[in-house]
This record gives C-alpha cells, structure tokens and sequence, in this order.
C-alpha cells in the first residue's frame, strides 16, 4: 500500500496519462503517429527529486513534471502534455491510484471476512452471556456474535466496491471541462486504454462527491473494526475475561507491571478508526467548491486520501490477525452467565406466566419481584420460582429453565451465513 502511494508511482501513473493521451491524439490524426512513438520509447517517469527541484522555480507540481519528462524527449517534447490541463493528469491518475489501492483493501476485507467465519463456525455453540447496556440480558453464543460481525463486513466490501467504482472514471475535458482544447474523442480512447470510463460530464476537475463517497466508505469500514475492537476490549477485561489477544513469547504487556496482558492491538484499531472518520469529513468539506473548481480540496486530499488507505490497510491487517489468534475462554463465558443467579430466565417465565392466563403487567412485577430478590440477596431465581405458588403452579419450570432454548434458533442465521459464503465463492469461480 505505501508503493501505491509512493512519489514514484504517482509520477509514473501521470506518464501512463499523458501517454493514453497522445495515443488517443495519434489516434485521431493530431499528432504525428511517429512523435507518439518516438515519446513512448523516450519517455520515463522523472525522479521525485528532479520534479522537486523544478518545482521549487515552477512553483507548480504537473508543470515541474511536464519539464522533467520533456527534457529527455528533445524536438518532440512539444507534443507532451499537448491540450491537457493539470487536473486531466491528476484526477485520472488518482483514480488509477484508488483503483490499485482500493483491490488491496479487498483482500483485506476478504481475509477478514474468511478470519470470522471460521471463528464463527468453531464457535456456533459456544455459550456466553449477552449485554445490553453492558448489563447482562439473554444467552447467546459467541458464534453468533461473529457471525454478525461477518455479514457487517460483508455490507462493507460492497459499500467500498460501489465507492470504487464511483472513481473508476477519468477526465481529460480540458481547463473547464468543455473540450474546447481537447477532442473528446481523445479522452474516451485515453480512457478506454487506462481501463477507466469518461466521466459524463466534469468541470476542470471529476466533482468530489465521487472521493467523499471513498472517505467515507473507508470510515465506516474502520467504524465496524472500531466496534469489533470495541467488543474485544471490553470482553477482556479481568473482571470478565472471556477473550484475549494473542500474547507472543517475549512479549511484555507493560513495563512496570508484569502480570499485564492488555488488549493494545483493538485499542490501536480504535484509536485509527478515529483518524478515518476525521478524514472522511475532510471529503465531505471538499464536496462544495467554487464555479467550476478550486484547489482547496487538493491540498487536503494529499493527506487524507493516502493516509485513509494506508491506515485502514493496517487496520484490516492487524484485525484478522487478532481473530485468526484470538483466545477464546469457553469456561469463563460459561462462569459469567452463571454469575447472575439464573436471571436471565425472567423473559421465559414472564412469557410463560402471560400464555398461563395471567395478565401481562402482573407476570411482569410478580418476575419483576422474583428476580430483584435474587439479585440483591445473592439468590437462586429458579429456587424462588419453584418456591413461589403463584408462579409454581400456573407453569411448567423445567420448560421455562432449558438453558438450550437459547441456542434452538442458531443455525437460522448460520445457515444464512453458509448460504452467502456458497454464493461468494460461486460468484469467484464463475
């Protein structure tokens, strides 16, 4: 990812422009068919720094570049550049830029993806205790926290996969977009050559709400890391302890305490979840520009568009790195649902009490009471339903206790998810 964003990748992917260009130009009789050729075997992308020494008289990134590839082309430099403006050359080479980024974002999403669902799998039947406002609710198991973790990274790759496809277009419609300089023929060949579409209509510039869209699919990308990450983190602490990160031989979790294992990789993904979001802002401002186009969102782009592909490319890696090793504790998920004297029960009983005949609102406080006296005197709740009368004798207990009502559904959702990885992997092999 850092190549792809890479001083000399970027200028050559400005050559691979100009080059579709004058071939496009050759095509339509422009320019002499033998300059272009006679360019082509010349031409080489300019080094970084010979671009910046340009620049620094030019006072101007593309002319600095248009200077140092024509001082190898000699007579036939002249045609260089010939009836582009800047922003022909660098919006259609950030879009080739996106375009070989974004695949590698792919594949991440894709070994993400593959990371869960085996995690998913493992653990279908694993019991573990499920919280809703950090409070313990209903059982659920730990496969099926995973599972939607998978389907929530699936909806992502296609919100990337569409955002990147909002940017496989090029320009190269001239200094305000209306080919008054340029035969619109040139662009569509030009175009056709770099593998990108025509943008159907573009000002001096292919309009921001195509990269806002980008930004802001990457964010939401790092969004659904950052909640996962989230869940790691909070899944790890001592007082639960149902998950931890890998711990390498050697490692040290803190230098002043050395018991310390602490979940350092999800807080890192959290932390640059942040940086994502700030950034996909950044691309929504660049949206509103004057007339036909300022370079207001240039300069901001610079950074954001590089460092949101390089952030969530680390993100996505160190995320199937944390699922593919992550320790999972079976009995202490097991400990914990155990640790709430057999409350989360309550909705089973209240449920069985309302189709036993009695009115909802009076199972609701007669559980209700049940269930606070268990809690605040460190009780068994089914013993104080057994030893109730009113609830002992209107229901059958040992139907509302079967702690396997809790996984009888499971397999919906996992035959859901089965279902979608068969198509995938249909689709890829087409």
């Amino acid at each position: 990812m850092a190549q792809v964003w890479s001083d000399e990748a970027r200028l050559g992917r400005m050559l691979e422009v100009e080059l579709a260009a004058l071939d496009g130009w050759a095509a339509v009789g422009a320019v002499p068919a033998e300059a272009v050729e006679r360019i082509r075997a010349a031409a080489r992308p300019p080094l970084p720094a010979r671009v910046a020494a340009l620049e620094r008289e030019t006072n101007h990134d593309v002319a600095a570049f248009v200077d140092a590839v024509a001082e190898t082309l000699g007579d036939d430099g002249r045609w260089f550049h010939f009836g582009l403006t800047s922003s022909d050359v660098l919006d259609t080479a950030l879009s080739l830029a996106v375009q070989e980024a974004g695949s590698l974002v792919l594949e991440g999403i894709e070994r993400s993806f593959a990371a869960v669902v085996v995690r998913a799998e493992e653990h279908r039947d694993t019991l573990c205790m499920g919280r809703t406002h950090g409070v313990h609710a209903e059982p659920t198991t730990f496969g099926l926290k995973l599972a939607g973790w998978a389907f929530t990274l699936e909806r992502d790759r296609v919100r990337v996969e569409r955002a990147l496809e909002g940017l496989r277009v090029g320009k190269l419609s001239g200094a305000v977009g209306q080919y008054a300089a340029i035969d619109p023929d040139v662009e569509r060949l030009a175009c056709e050559q770099l593998g990108l579409e025509p943008a159907p209509s573009s000002t001096q510039i292919l309009q921001r709400d195509r990269h806002a869209e980008l930004l802001t699919s990457l964010a939401l990308l790092a969004s659904s890391l950052d909640r996962f990450a989230t869940e790691i983190r909070h899944l790890a602490r001592t007082e639960l302890r149902e998950v931890e990160e890998p711990f390498v031989r050697g490692q040290k979790g803190s230098s002043a305490m050395p018991h310390k294992r602490n979940p350092i990789v999800a807080e890192r993904i959290c932390g640059l979840a942040r940086v994502l979001r700030a950034n996909a802002l950044v691309g929504l401002e660049n949206v509103a520009l004057w007339h036909e186009r300022d370079i207001s969102h240039s300069s901001a782009e610079r950074v954001v568009l590089p460092d949101s592909f390089l952030a969530i490319d680390y993100l996505l890696d160190r995320f199937a790195w944390l699922v593919e090793g992550l320790v999972v504790r079976a009995e202490r998920m097991r400990a914990n649902l155990d640790a709430s004297h057999a409350l989360f029960f309550s909705q089973r009983l209240l449920l069985a009490l309302v189709e036993s005949g009695l009115a909802r609102d009076a199972a609701y406080r007669l559980v209700q009471r049940l269930a606070m006296r268990a809690w605040d005197e460190e009780l068994d709740f089914r013993d104080l339903a057994r030893a109730e009368p009113e609830v002992a004798g209107r229901v059958d207990l040992e139907h509302v206790f079967a702690l396997d009502a809790y996984t009888a559904h499971v397999g919906v959702v996992f035959d859901r998810l089965r279902a979608h990885v068969a198509s995938r992997e249909s689709a890829l092999h087409a």
